[in-house]
C-alpha cells in the first residue's frame, strides 16, 4: 500500500492530474484519507477537488478537524456549505472549534433551520464535556408504545439517527426511563409494551467530563449511552465509536506530555515543521530552566567532589535511576487515574504503596551497587552508593506516585506533572541526598 501511495504522490509531482483522478477511483475511503494525511496543504486541496462528490463527502467526514479546516479554506463558499452540512452535528462543532469565530458563524448561517438547531444544541455545552461530543440525533421510544409502533419509528428515522442499536426509552416529559436494544424489539411480540422489556439505563450527565464518560462507555462495553440534562431529560446519545475517538485523543495528549511536548492534534506527516517545533520548545525551555537546579547543586558541593573525585563518576547513574523510578511510578498512577482505579482521595494509600515499592527497589539496587562498587573501589564508597540508591528510589517513587494525584486534585493535567517535572525534581534532590550521605559516611 505504501508503494501505491508513493506512486500517487509521483502523479501529483508530475502534475498528471487526470491519471491521479483515475487512480483515486481504485482506492477505498480509508486509503484516500491516509493519502491525504501524507500530503502538504496545497497538494491535499488539489487532490480533494479531484474526488467525486459522494466520495469527497465520506472522506471529508473521516479527516481530522485540522485537515478539514485547511480544506475548507481552499474551497468555494458553495462547496463549503455542502461539506459542512454533510457532517453530523458533533463533528460539525469540532470543526467549528478549529476555525475563527467569524468563519464559524458564517458557516452556521448556511445550514437549514433543522441542522442549525441541532448544531446549536451541541454548541450550548462547554468544551471538554460530553454534551459537546454527543449527537442530538437519536430515536427515543415512549415507554407506553408497543413494539410494533417502536419498530415503525425506527424504520422511518433510522437514516437520520446516530444509532438505532441502542434506543433510549422516555416518558411523556422526555425523562429517561431505560433503554432497549433493536435486537430485543425484533424478537418480541409486536403487541408488547416497550416499558415491559426495557432495561435500566447507564446514562451520563451532559456536563460530565468527556474523557470520563468515554472511559465509562468503553469499560461497560456499551454500544451507546444516553446523555441527559440536570433534570434527567434525554438530550443526546453517545456512541462507542465517539468514545474511542475521545480516548485516542486523550492517549495521544498524555503520551506527548509524558515526553515533554504538546500534542499535535493532527497526523504527523501533515504537520508543518514550525508547528512541531512550537509543540516542543516550551517544554524544552522549562526543563532547561529546571536543570539549572542540578547545576546549582553541583556547584554547592564542588569541594566535596574535589575531595573524592570518584563520586563524580556515579552522578549520571544516580540521577538516571532516580528519574526512571519516578517516571515509572508516575506513568503507573496516571494510567490508574485514567482507568478510574484510583482517585485524588487515595493520595495517602498511593503514597504508602509507592514508599514500599521504592524502598524495595532501592534495597535491591543498593545491595548490588554496594557489592560492585566495593569490589572495584573501597567499601565506604560502596556504602555511599548503596545508601543513596535506597534513598533516591524511595523518594522518586513517592514523588512520582503523588504528583499525578495532586495534579488531578487541583484540576491540572496529570501528564503535565509526570515525567518532565519529576525528572528535574528528582535530579536536584537526588544529588543533595547523594552528597549529604557522602559527607556523613566519608567524614568530609
Amino acid at each position: 500500500m505504501t508503494e501505491q501511495l508513493d506512486d500517487l504522490a509521483d502523479l501529483i509531482r508530475d502534475e498528471r492530474l487526470r491519471d491521479l483522478r483515475v487512480a483515486l477511483d481504485d482506492l477505498n475511503t480509508g486509503d484516500i484519507v491516509n493519502f491525504l494525511e501524507r500530503l502538504g496543504v496545497k497538494n491535499r486541496a488539489v487532490t480533494f477537488r479531484l474526488l467525486p462528490k459522494d466520495t469527497a463527502v465520506q472522506v471529508f467526514d473521516q479527516l481530522d478537524q485540522a485537515l478539514q479546516h485547511e480544506i475548507v479554506e481552499g474551497l468555494k463558499d458553495t462547496d463549503v456549505a455542502h461539506f459542512f452540512e454533510s457532517l453530523d452535528p458533533d463533528d460539525r462543532v469540532r470543526l467549528m472549534d478549529e476555525m475563527p469565530a467569524s468563519v464559524a458563524r458564517k458557516m452556521l448561517r448556511h445550514l437549514d433551520a433543522r441542522e442549525r438547531a441541532l448544531t446549536n444544541i451541541v454548541l450550548g455545552y462547554a468544551t471538554g464535556t460530553i454534551g459537546r461530543e454527543m449527537s442530538p440525533e437519536f430515536v427515543a421510544i415512549p415507554e407506553h408504545w408497543t413494539i410494533g409502533q417502536a419498530l415503525e419509528k425506527v424504520r422511518l428515522a433510522a437514516m437520520d439517527a446516530e444509532t438505532v442499536y441502542t434506543l433510549p426509552v422516555v416518558d411523556g416529559h422526555r425523562l429517561l426511563k431505560g433503554v432497549v436494544s433493536l435486537r430485543e424489539l425484533m424478537f418480541t411480540d409486536e403487541d408488547t409494551v416497550v416499558g415491559a422489556i426495557m432495561s435500566e439505563a447507564d446514562s451520563v450527565d451532559a456536563d460530565h467530563d468527556a474523557e470520563d464518560a468515554a472511559r465509562m462507555c468503553a469499560d461497560r462495553k456499551h454500544l451507546a449511552m444516553p446523555v441527559t440534562d440536570k433534570e434527567h431529560r434525554l438530550v443526546g446519545i453517545f456512541t462507542v465509536d465517539d468514545a474511542m475517538d475521545i480516548l485516542e485523543r486523550a492517549e495521544s495528549e498524555d503520551a506527548a506530555r509524558h515526553g515533554g511536548a504538546e500534542p499535535l492534534n493532527r497526523p504527523y506527516l501533515s504537520t508543518p515543521v514550525l508547528t512541531i517545533m512550537r509543540s516542543r520548545i516550551t517544554w524544552l525551555l522549562v526543563l532547561a530552566l529546571g536543570a539549572t537546579l542540578t547545576v546549582q547543586v553541583l556547584d554547592t558541593y564542588e569541594e566535596t567532589l574535589e575531595a573524592v573525585v570518584v563520586l563524580a563518576l556515579f552522578v549520571p547513574l544516580l540521577i538516571g535511576t532516580g528519574g526512571n523510578t519516578g517516571n515509572q511510578a508516575a506513568t503507573t498512577v496516571t494510567r490508574a487515574l485514567a482507568l478510574g482505579d484510583v482517585a485524588s482521595r487515595d493520595v495517602f494509600r498511593v503514597l504508602w504503596r509507592e514508599v514500599r515499592v521504592g524502598l524495595t527497589l532501592g534495597s535491591v539496587l543498593g545491595v548490588l551497587g554496594f557489592l560492585v562498587v566495593s569490589w572495584r573501589w573501597d567499601w565506604d564508597v560502596g556504602a555511599v552508593i548503596g545508601l543513596t540508591l535506597v534513598a533516591i528510589c524511595t523518594l522518586a517513587a513517592s514523588v512520582g506516585g503523588m504528583m499525578p494525584l495532586l495534579a488531578k486534585k487541583i484540576g491540572a493535567d496529570p501528564a503535565v506533572f509526570a515525567n518532565p517535572f519529576i525528572t528535574t525534581f528528582v535530579d536536584a534532590t537526588g544529588l543533595i541526598i547523594y552528597f549529604v550521605i557522602a559527607m556523613a559516611v566519608l567524614g568530609l
